[in-house]
């Protein structure tokens, strides 16, 4: 019985199983399990920066609509504007849709300005990095959730002013207030991405915004008509792109603007702040693939 030989174990069903393994479930190493778009990554990513601002929605949603109220308010009662008109509706609609706009553009902002910036003090930037999506993948996502707070916020603020006397609110051209609305939006998420991308600290953020962002919103025509300034001011009014989004937005709700008063006086505005946001998409991609200030 001791002399008698072990049978060696039998190893043909470990092969089989490690091929069913190996070849089932898994592809061959190099080979992409993702194909184009990664749709899920995409939907996750966009879902998590839309829940984010929304767990704070009295901060982030509710609380631009006050500040309009007090903007309008302080411009329609403490200045005695009242019975005061501009393009021959009352001050009051006409300042409406600026700060509207205004309210939008300046979240979209707010909003992706703070991811990379929040990922990189906090040492979390890896949950932008690291996930299967690619550079585009990552614009659209975040762009996206900015654009649908910038929509939340322009409905809450339009929800706001209605009550208010003297503002009338319909939509004249209502293509107008889709194109400048959304253009303006991916704008300024944009731009705020970019600053996320420089930013080391929150002061970085907040220069951007007083001496960047606040002044070309302010001086783009939202409380006045720029046909009162002197020629000088109106030729720099008209080379900034807020000027246009405002004034096409306006447009969209009272039929006549700053641009004018026909589609196709506005198309070449709508035109230049479309194009716009293709440059400017372009080279926030190629910062994200050069991976400047994200990877070192």
């Amino acid at each position: 019985m001791a002399n008698q030989p072990v049978p060696a174990p039998s190893t043909a069903s470990a092969p089989s199983l490690g091929m069913s393994v190996g070849q089932r479930n898994f592809p061959a190493q190099g080979v992409p399990l993702i194909h184009r778009v990664n749709r899920l990554g995409l939907w996750t990513l966009y879902m998590k920066e839309v829940r984010r601002f929304f767990k704070v929605q009295t901060q982030t949603i509710w609380a631009p609509a006050i500040t309009t109220l007090l903007y309008l308010m302080i411009f329609t009662v403490a200045m005695g504007r009242e019975g005061y008109t501009v393009l021959g509706v009352p001050f009051a609609s006409f300042i409406a849709p600026g700060l509207i706009v205004m309210g939008m553009i300046n979240s979209a902002f707010a909003n992706t300005s703070f991811n990379f910036l929040a990922g990189k003090i906090q040492g979390t930037i890896v949950d932008y990095l690291m996930p299967p999506i690619s550079n585009g993948e990552l614009m659209l996502g975040l762009i996206g959730a900015a654009v649908t707070r910038a929509v939340l916020v322009g409905l809450a603020i339009s929800a706001a002013m209605l009550p208010w006397p003297g503002v009338h609110l319909s939509a004249a051209h209502p293509w107008a207030i889709v194109w400048f609305g959304l253009m303006g939006s991916i704008l300024l998420a944009i731009i705020g991405l970019m600053t996320s991308l420089w930013a080391e600290k929150f002061d970085h953020t907040a220069m951007v915004t007083n001496f960047v962002i606040t002044p070309l919103t302010m001086l783009s025509g939202t409380f006045y008509v720029i046909d009162n300034l002197h020629p000088a001011f109106q030729v720099v009014s008209r080379l900034n792109p807020f000027f246009y989004v405002i004034s096409g937005f306006r447009f969209g709700f009272l039929g006549q603007s700053d641009i004018g008063a026909t589609n196709a006086a506005v198309f070449n505005g709508a035109l230049y702040v479309g194009l716009l946001n293709v440059v400017m998409g372009a080279a926030l991609y190629l910062l994200l693939r050069s991976g400047w200030k994200l990877k070192s």
